[in-house]
């Protein structure tokens, strides 16, 4: 009798397991590679290759059907890495502009944004280490982030939900080599800029940042007009007319004064706008702004102490040395350095922008 019931059972476990791997196969093949795969339920995914938002080497960034490459004009400057991005939309959604030019994005977006460090910044050729992809998916409602790192071989990355910190080096624009401690930030650690009163929000793809031409693959098209071609955006007037900010170093697509406020706007506003982290300092600094003393402009601090450097005033016209925006900006120490979070090293190039935009600027602080 006993021995009966072993085999009885032995084989119900078998017809099981069967059923299980069956149900895994058909599911697997149900799954259409020629499209991103997306189920929000189930996310987060252990692998980036999960998703399925790359065809082929992955390492290629090569994008799926319905994955669509953008840029910015002028973007967050993260430690000198190279950042890739992309978005995905379910089809049948688009997202919206609003009164405020801002993307209103439906559920089920993801924003891709890939952060590598290339060898030689003076060659772009010279290839380059792919570190962290960043995932924001919007869920029915909030957004969430996901950090997937990468592997050493550069074949796959792992979704973490704890930081890491890596060493990293590379020769810089001028032929210089150069190395720091590059952090991928824990999940917590992603709503330190990712704010908007207490809320997860992107910070990149505003509607004056994507308003640029991009290299797609059949054509250069400006990035609002695509959108709407592939119904990834609805509403909001046509590209000519909407709002944008220049290049931040390319003197070809705008004044030295509109460069450094959308240098400005891009790396310091997500905090520093009135119902941003930073909002009780007073210093509001979005690309529109137009109270001189919200930018700064001989505006004392709201508390004294090594970020302010012993000087006086956010901005001091015509005197970018006695400012404490260029003092902060000029630093790496901590409880110093601003942007506080995401920057490990000094942005040369944009310490550069801010200080020529301030020797333009007239006025005495009284």
């Amino acid at each position: 009798m006993f021995k009966k019931y072993t085999i009885n059972i032995a084989a119900s476990l078998l017809l099981v397991m069967g059923l299980l791997l069956q149900w895994a196969c058909t599911k697997k093949d149900d799954i259409d590679a020629n499209k991103p795969n997306i189920e929000l339920t189930n996310l987060p995914y252990d692998n980036l290759a999960d998703y399925q938002f790359f065809t082929g080497n992955i390492a290629d960034l090569s994008p799926n059907n319905g994955v669509l490459p953008y840029d910015l004009n002028t973007p967050l400057f993260s430690d000198y890495a190279q950042k890739t991005r992309f978005i995905y939309m379910p089809e049948g959604v688009s997202a919206t502009y609003d009164d405020k030019a801002v993307v209103d994005f439906p559920v089920g977006t993801v924003i891709i944004k890939t952060f590598a460090f290339v060898h030689d910044l003076s060659n772009p050729e010279s290839g380059r280490r792919i570190l962290e992809t960043r995932l924001l998916v919007r869920h029915t409602n909030k957004w969430e982030p996901y950090s997937y790192h990468w592997n050493e071989a550069q074949t796959e990355a792992i979704f973490k939900v704890t930081g890491k910190q890596i060493d990293v080096e590379w020769i810089h624009y001028d032929g210089q080599a150069k190395q720091t401690n590059y952090l991928i930030p824990n999940k917590n650690e992603c709503k330190g800029c990712h704010n908007i009163d207490e809320v997860l929000h992107p910070i990149g793809p505003k509607i004056r940042n994507l308003n640029k031409a991009y290299p797609y693959a059949d054509g250069m098209m400006n990035q609002l007009d695509k959108w709407k071609a592939m119904g990834y955006l609805s509403g909001g007037p046509a590209s000519a007319d909407a709002p944008k900010v220049p290049v931040w170093n390319d003197p070809s697509t705008g004044s030295l004064n509109d460069r450094a406020r959308a240098y400005l706007d891009i790396n310091c506003a997500h905090c520093h706008n009135p119902n941003g982290p930073a909002n009780n300092t007073g210093l509001f600094l979005y690309s529109f702004e137009e109270n001189p003393t919200a930018l700064g402009i001989c505006k004392p601090p709201v508390s004294a102490g090594d970020g302010s450097g012993g000087y006086d005033y956010g901005i001091v016209p015509g005197n970018p040395d006695e400012s404490i925006m260029v003092h902060r900006m000029n630093s790496s120490e901590i409880d110093v350095a601003m942007p506080e979070l995401a920057r490990s090293v000094i942005h040369d190039e944009g310490v550069q922008l801010i200080k020529a935009w301030i020797e333009t600027l007239e006025g005495e602080c009284l």
